[in-house]
């Protein structure tokens, strides 16, 4: 057993790919700061209670568990953010208005995940607490549009359910947790036949309504076609009435918006609208989200939430190869003057790497297309390719 090697699926990120992702980091917490969100670093570990409460069982499977040497506890490695920002908002912060929060830092997940099927992801996101109106909602998808296009992955595709309809059938139905989990399974492999198959003793109309749900996706149009197939169900017309509102709220921004009324991602865990964003070239989703009104509860405090979140190292590793940054290549010296005009370089953002006795054979390997040299009693910069190894 060679002692330098990882675990499965957890990797070093190297030199280049760490410059991007942090880059990247930085760019979009700038982002979520100028909309008015505010930045948390929850902790790594924490009770396995407060972790997984009111997210279900999914969650619970992807989450490492420790036991607390301190209290004899059951702990967890946190599989992501979004419930440590619910308890945040709801009991360290206590805001009796919209609270807007936004994170970036790693989780752990027991199975690899993601773009870059990795069980160590860097979760970037926000969040907004508070408000339980559609508009909330668009407020959330335009900053997911903002920051995806900060990143640079051309034209987006943004994929729209309600996860509301398909909890209004099933109550209005009388379904018990046993089909309705048979019936959400069939929804997501859009399996009409087996839909057809599981609801064969619940009222005909509802079961029409649960297999419409399969043939319901594409553009905007969809969902008039779905007012007039689903059943006039109040909260069925204010979920289609949502949805359309979210077509309107972004028909401004150069994105394609979809939807899918049977994609019910994260159903027992989400309260309304649902969302995947998509982009050419890349093989599954890129950022996801949704509305979860209900999380807070188990922290004692029940309160409207919506949020989006994306795996930023899975979204560098899918984008392609960037060129490194080069630096500029100063001798080994401690000459006033050489010393003065290294850090007035470094000042302006230049990268310059100072010489370290002894190196010189590998000058190559430092990465340096100019170098600093002594001209008419000064230090000037010059071109130099022969450091580069590019």
């Amino acid at each position: 057993m060679r002692n330098w090697l990882l675990p499965e699926y957890i990797e070093d990120v190297l030199p280049a790919e760490a410059a991007r992702v942090e880059h990247l980091r930085r760019r979009l917490l700038d982002l979520f700061k100028v909309h008015g969100y505010q930045y948390v670093i929850p902790p790594m570990l924490e009770y396995m209670e407060s972790l997984t409460a009111g997210i279900g069982h999914d969650l619970d499977l992807a989450t490492f568990k420790v036991v607390d040497q301190l209290t004899g506890r059951l702990m967890g490695i946190r599989a992501d953010m979004t419930p440590q920002t619910a308890r945040i908002d709801a009991h360290m912060l206590n805001n009796q208005g919209v609270s807007r929060l936004c994170y970036a830092g790693s989780v752990l997940r027991t199975k690899p995940d993601g773009l870059a099927q990795t069980r160590e992801p860097l979760h970037v996101g926000a969040e907004i607490y508070g408000h339980a109106g559609v508009e909330s909602d668009i407020e959330i998808h335009r900053l997911m549009i903002k920051a995806l296009q900060i990143i640079g992955l051309g034209t987006l595709y943004i994929d729209f359910s309600h996860v509301g309809i398909f909890s209004s059938l099933v109550s209005r139905a009388g379904i018990n947790e046993t089909l309705e989990q048979g019936l959400y399974s069939a929804l997501q492999s859009k399996d009409q036949s087996a839909v057809r198959a599981l609801g064969k003793d619940i009222d005909p109309n509802i079961l029409d309504a649960l297999c419409s749900l399969t043939e319901l996706n594409g553009d905007v149009a969809v969902l008039d076609e779905a007012l007039q197939r689903l059943p006039a169900d109040t909260e069925i017309r204010r979920a289609l009435s949502d949805l359309k509102a979210v077509s309107v709220g972004l028909s401004d921004l150069d994105v394609k918006v979809c939807f899918d009324l049977a994609e019910l991602r994260g159903y027992h865990y989400h309260s309304g609208i649902v969302f995947a964003a998509y982009a050419q070239g890349y093989a599954g989703p890129l950022a996801l989200g949704g509305r979860y009104d209900e999380v807070g509860a188990v922290f004692g405090r029940s309160r409207a939430a919506t949020g989006f979140s994306l795996d930023l190292r899975g979204v560098v590793s899918s984008l392609p190869p960037a060129e490194s940054a080069l630096a500029i290549f100063a001798p080994a010296s401690n000459e006033a003057g050489l010393q003065l005009a290294i850090e007035q370089l470094r000042e302006q953002g230049e990268i310059v790497i100072q010489e370290l006795p002894g190196h010189e054979a590998h000058k190559q390997e430092l990465g340096c297309d100019r170098q600093l040299l002594q001209q008419n009693n000064g230090w000037v910069v010059v071109a130099a390719p022969q450091l580069s190894n590019q």
